[in-house]
């Protein structure tokens, strides 16, 4: 293809050639490019979505280096047949004239509810080529309408019980009230074949669905959380196979959640209502076209169950002796069950879930059994995680056995649980006296590294305890690994603490009585966040939530859903509205989430301009919280995170068109520019505070007139030095320093900072054993033990936000247009690394680098998927001896490679997709 067609491609990415399916079905393919990975709205054959426009991307692989996709051509069926035999009767694309591969929108025939879309796509590459048809993928619609929906709300109001008094993590106890979870179930029959069964189903709390004895799917929590007065979510599932000829049933159990369990840190529950309710619909077409349609209402039976209790802190208490036997199959007794309790009508709209669902991802052994105090036996799972631990134990009927559980030890051994705060975080299980049992939680989630078990009927082996990690389904994405081991603990404890908050909402800690989605903390480590796993749908749901609970004037929330916290509009919490936005769209191309949350991005800066005297923002909110001997002034933190989100804005404007609005917010980010330097900054540069994080702050927003860039710069190295070389940052400042540091030109200094093991730093809590990330940076210390129980999480992602700066400067891999269509290769070796190693599963494919150096030698092997490109900097003495596969890169005609210039002690070179070597004199 010409350059001159590819130029017109990408000003006019959209061509259609008016060729159908039939007319292209004798094409044989030629290319060796080939299409995999199809997901729609970020999924891979996803069930159930109410978009009615969906979005559809695929990945190209090719072994050609500079492969690129010229054209594409998507077939869309309503049945697998049609699609095989390329008669699709609902989108027929033809070859559209594109190089995109994501973030393309449906525009086919209308989708209706429950409609079953089969779709397939094929490519040409840049000589011309056609592609085989990709692997046949799917998506289905969920219901669209409101009168779809044709069952009742349901559950079951016994009375709560006051319980006994319950021990928790303040050694205090608390006069709960737990209700037992409650059973429901409907029989029915059959008489003729199934060609298809989907139920959706929905709960005001959180449910298990089960037809016929089997649980469906393996979702935990479901259907989520949200802001229920808003908005309820509904999952969808396929179950055509485990309905049978004649006699079916149709069970549910449902609990308390967040919906109406204990949230928040004052020891309230009902945050949203008192009665739990649960809803479904199941949808059979039969082989002869009929149709019929099983829903929840008043013929269905209700009673209780083995879970006697079930609540997000406190835990679950399940006594086996209360089993039902066979509850869930048809020919199950329920003459004596209690008829349900029915809500005729619920407010908010019903809307089919657009995250993922909450999962278990990984079994944990324990390393090792200790028995600090007689009966009481201590299991260390190995590291700190999320989720609950599965029991094996063999005892008398109604024997009780306790699992507690723990981030830490207290130096005698036994479970420290003093930071649970109000949260009891203990299972309960209560044997039937039948053999080996075997008791895993359903309805409960901690976080821990240490189980405690008591009650054991004599002594229990390593085996018998079995750690099940939950985390929301988000795939993982990046992988980083160097010569420090060091380096690589800490990665490894990003990712461990990123997985165990990222439960159904981006939370601030999985063990004690919060586990609130805190905003703040979402934004400062959101772009990490999407290089360790793929949370495009993940961000779509929560998104939705923050906008939610956003306030009338304006003002975002510091948590969302937005509960216990009622404040909104703290600097850096609050900008969560802007900055998680801007990061979703930066790496997966996604302007549909910018269009869908413009509206509420404008009415933040507006908020900000209404509360701020002449563009200065108050000393309010969180300020640099946790910061270690240095007090940030809020006034200019503020306002400075009130100039970055106005940039950002006049950034999103421009990225949707919007040019009266860009130029208005640029205007905006001038005029506070240019108080903050009126306000905070003296005639000899000093910020007010004189703290790393003004200057952090200053210097990554762009916030210096150019006379006091370099005084920044200077201060910001001084303050460092002062310290002996070591930060002083908290949640907001340490998002940015390392990253700043390299932009600045000081990436040596940000590599004494990731050495350190002395406090305050990473390998500080690494040395005494850290195998997560903390809260704090002296959550734990030789000297004082532990800090204020009252706010220690052992388990918090924020200070992993260097994550970004790992992957960005050592691994060297970043985008330089959104959605990573355009790649840049930038590693810097530094400090002690001889080798580092990288890879990063982009929108558009996977990105590696491995780097290593021997001597004077630097050899950089790369990997860039097809259909992009790349800008490489390699670090060399001389361009001159800057090879690649063995030839002079520069000069030599290189396959895929074009030198662009020489930078600052590197050779700059653009290269397509492909597996490339360099090496180089340093």
């Amino acid at each position: 293809m010409s350059k001159l067609t590819v130029t017109l491609l990408a000003v006019v990415p959209f061509v259609i050639i008016g060729c159908a399916a039939s007319q292209l079905s004798t094409l044989q393919p030629q290319s060796d490019i080939s299409v995999h990975d199809l997901r729609c709205e970020y999924k891979t054959n996803p069930l159930g979505i109410d978009i009615t426009k969906p979005r559809l991307s695929w990945i190209l692989r090719s072994d050609t280096r500079a492969q690129k996709q010229t054209a594409y051509q998507i077939l869309v069926a309503t049945s697998p047949v049609k699609l095989e035999n390329n008669k699709p009767d609902l989108w027929d694309s033809g070859k559209v004239l594109s190089d995109l591969t994501n973030q393309i929108v449906y525009k086919g025939k209308p989708l209706k509810s429950q409609m079953k879309c089969c779709w397939k796509v094929r490519v040409w590459d840049k000589d011309g080529k056609v592609s085989d048809f990709s692997r046949p993928a799917s998506w289905s619609m969920a219901l669209l309408k409101k009168s779809d929906f044709k069952a009742k709300w349901i559950g079951f109001d016994s009375p709560r019980q006051a319980l006994p008094e319950i021990q928790v993590g303040y050694n205090k106890t608390i006069n709960a009230k737990l209700p037992p979870t409650c059973c429901l179930r409907k029989g029915f029959t059959l008489d003729k074949p199934v060609k298809r069964a989907t139920i959706y189903a929905s709960a005001l709390g959180i449910y298990e669905l089960h037809i016929n004895g089997q649980r469906i799917g393996n979702d935990y929590f479901s259907p989520g959380w949200t802001h229920y007065k808003k908005r309820i979510y509904y999952n969808t599932y396929d179950v055509t196979d485990m309905l049978r000829s004649g006699k079916n049933a149709l069970a549910a159990v449902l609990a308390d959640g967040w919906y109406s369990g204990y949230l928040g840190w004052n020891g309230k529950r009902d945050h949203y209502g008192n009665k739990t309710r649960f809803l479904a619909q199941l949808h059979i077409e039969y082989q002869d076209g009929s149709k019929d349609l099983i829903v929840t209402d008043t013929s269905w039976k209700a009673n209780t169950g083995p879970i006697i209790e079930a609540d997000f802190y406190m835990g679950e208490t399940y006594n086996a002796t209360k089993e039902i036997t066979g509850w869930a199959d048809y020919d199950y007794d329920d003459t004596f069950w209690k008829p349900v309790d029915v809500t005729p009508q619920i407010d908010a709209p019903l809307q089919a879930y657009p995250g993922v669902p909450v999962r278990i991802f990984d079994r944990v052994t324990p390393v090792s059994m200790n028995e600090p105090e007689p009966g009481v036996f201590v299991f260390d799972m190995g590291r700190n995680f999320a989720g609950f631990a599965r029991l094996k134990v063999k005892g008398p009927r109604g024997h009780k056995v306790t699992l507690r559980f723990a981030e830490r030890l207290n130096e005698d051994g036994t479970v420290y649980l003093t930071s649970l705060r109000l949260a009891r975080a203990a299972d309960t299980y209560i044997c039937k006296g039948m053999g080996d049992e075997i008791y895993q939680p359903r309805f409960t989630f901690h976080g821990f590294q240490y189980v405690e078990v008591t009650g054991y009927p004599g002594t229990p082996t390593i085996d018998d305890v079995t750690g099940l990690a939950l985390s929301s389904d988000t795939p993982l994405a990046g992988a980083f690994e160097c010569s420090d081991e060091m380096a690589n603990k800490l990665y490894e404890n990003i990712v461990t603490t990123q997985r165990a908050n990222f439960i159904e909402v981006p939370t601030d800690c999985p063990q004690r009585d919060e586990r609130l989605g805190w905003t703040g903390d979402a934004q400062v480590f959101v772009r990490t966040a999407t290089y360790n796993n793929d949370v495009a749908a993940f961000f779509t749901k929560w998104l939705i939530d923050l906008e939610d609970a956003q306030r009338s004037d304006g003002a975002f929330p510091h948590v969302a859903p937005r509960v216990v916290v009622g404040d909104c509009g703290s600097a850096a919490w609050a900008d969560a509205g802007m900055i998680c936005p801007w990061t979703i769209y930066q790496v997966y191309g996604d302007k549909r989430v910018l269009e869908k949350h413009y509206d509420a991005m404008v009415a933040w800066i507006y908020f900000c301009k209404n509360t701020s005297y002449n563009l200065i923002r108050p000393a309010e909110g969180y300020g640099d919280w946790l910061s270690i001997n240095a007090d940030t002034d809020k006034a200019v933190l503020a306002t400075a995170y009130f100039a970055y989100s106005t940039k950002l804005m006049a950034r999103t404007a421009d990225a949707l068109g919007r040019n009266a609005d860009a130029k208005k917010f640029n205007q905006l980010f001038d005029q506070i520019k240019k108080r903050f330097n009126e306000k905070f900054v003296s005639d000899d540069g000093i910020i007010k505070s004189d703290t790393q994080t003004v200057y952090v702050l200053a210097l990554k927003f762009g916030l210096l007139d150019p006379d006091k860039h370099a005084i920044a710069v200077q201060r910001l190295v001084d303050n460092i030095r002062e310290r002996n070389w070591h930060l002083s940052t908290g949640f907001i400042g340490t998002k940015d320093l390392m990253t700043t540091l390299t932009e600045i030109g000081r990436t040596d200094i940000a590599y004494k900072l990731f050495g350190n093991d002395t406090f305050p730093s990473w390998g500080f809590s690494i040395k005494q054993g850290a195998t997560s990330i903390w809260e704090r940076w002296d959550g734990w210390t030789p000297e004082k033990g532990f800090q204020d129980a009252g706010m220690n999480s052992f388990a918090h992602y924020s200070f992993g936000a260097v994550a970004e700066w790992m992957f960005k400067t050592v691994g060297g891999i970043d985008t330089d247009a959104p959605g990573y269509r355009k790649i840049i290769i930038k590693p810097q070796p530094g400090g002690n690394l001889i080798w580092a190693k990288a890879s990063y599963d982009s929108i558009n494919g996977k990105i590696a680098t491995s780097w290593k150096i021997d001597g004077d030698n630097l050899t950089l092997d790369v990997t860039i998927p097809a259909n992009t490109t790349a800008t490489v900097y390699i670090p060399t003495a001389d361009v001159l001896l800057v090879t690649e596969s063995g030839k002079a890169a520069a000069f030599d005609q290189v396959p895929g490679v074009d030198f662009l210039r020489s930078e600052n002690g590197t050779a700059v070179f653009r290269i397509g997709s492909g597996n490339y070597g360099f090496s180089s004199e340093i």
